[in-house]
């Protein structure tokens, strides 16, 4: 018989109106954990295993996904929206401060979140998403990684990306999560079945493909005024874990950083791991997040 998880389910209502539904599991320091796209809470299941004896930790299904609220509208999912949302996950809890672990999507509003409000991330752990300034900088300078953000061109087009996303009951986007891994057999039928049904809801895959919108209509197309967040360092702590073979995101991406960050910060390289890396190498990246987690800093 297979032990339970550690995990239940929370209707976390915000103060900005918005309801997210969230697996929880464990108690102590608040951890939170922010998942990317095409996936879930479920992509932690992991993490959650690993962090419950130590860890209060919560997985919410971001804005748009799942049974999570999903309105209507790509203003809606402008990164503040989306970094106001992981601000009020953190008070919920009654926590001024938490640490927060965040890949791909999640990783982005887990970066700008320590930039816009240091304030309220304890530790910072990303997975597989550049800081913003290097994703800009690549953009605008490396053919490769332009090359590598096709998708995120063709997403800004209306209807079509959802009509192809959509066909076959959502065949191409959970197929390429298989297809972009070392390991595919991290990826089983039934676990492609809990993103299936995330993106399934009503509006999800358009409140998803709405992220890209928003970021792309501002945010990498003009120049941040002054004294913008962006100009900002990093005042975290922060571990970067990075997957090499990622098929999206070259590794120049985390080359040339240390500047941006006014303390501790350190990088790890997963060789045998593409862009999922939380779910390609669980026991080695538990083994890193804990270890991070557990290590005393010293005062800045």
């Amino acid at each position: 018989m297979t032990a339970a998880e550690p995990w239940h389910f929370e209707r976390i209502s915000l103060r900005n109106g918005i309801g997210l539904r969230a697996a929880v599991a464990g108690d102590g320091p608040l951890v939170i954990m922010l998942h990317g796209f095409p996936e879930s809470w479920y992509s932690w299941r992991h993490q959650l295993r690993a962090l419950a004896p130590l860890y209060k930790c919560v997985a919410p299904e971001l804005r748009g996904y799942g049974e999570s609220d999903a309105p209507h509208g790509i203003h809606h999912y402008r990164v503040e929206e989306l970094v106001g949302d992981l601000r009020g996950v953190i008070h919920h809890f009654g926590c001024e401060r938490a640490a927060v672990i965040g890949h791909d999507w999640g990783g982005a509003i887990a970066w700008v979140a320590s930039l816009m409000h240091p304030e309220v991330i304890e530790r910072l752990v990303i997975l597989n998403c550049p800081h913003p300034r290097q994703m800009r900088r690549l953009l605008r300078s490396n053919f490769r990684q332009l090359l590598r953000s096709w998708y995120i061109f063709f997403f800004q087009l209306p209807w079509l990306p959802e009509l192809v996303l959509r066909a076959g009951n959502f065949f191409l986007p959970l197929q390429a999560m298989r297809a972009g891994a070392v390991h595919k057999e991290a990826f089983s039928d039934q676990d492609l079945e809990h993103f299936r049904q995330a993106l399934s809801r009503p509006y999800a895959l358009t409140a998803a493909l709405n992220y890209y919108r928003a970021l792309a209509r501002r945010d990498l197309t003009g120049e941040p005024p002054a004294g913008h967040w962006l100009a900002r360092k990093v005042a975290a702590p922060t571990l970067l874990i990075w997957g090499e073979q990622d098929i999206a995101l070259t590794r120049e991406l985390t080359c040339g950083m240390e500047d941006l960050f006014a303390r501790d910060f350190t990088i790890k390289y997963v060789a045998d791991s593409g862009h999922w890396v939380q779910q390609e190498k669980p026991e080695l990246v538990n083994q890193l997040i804990t270890e991070f987690l557990s290590t005393p800093v010293a005062q800045a």
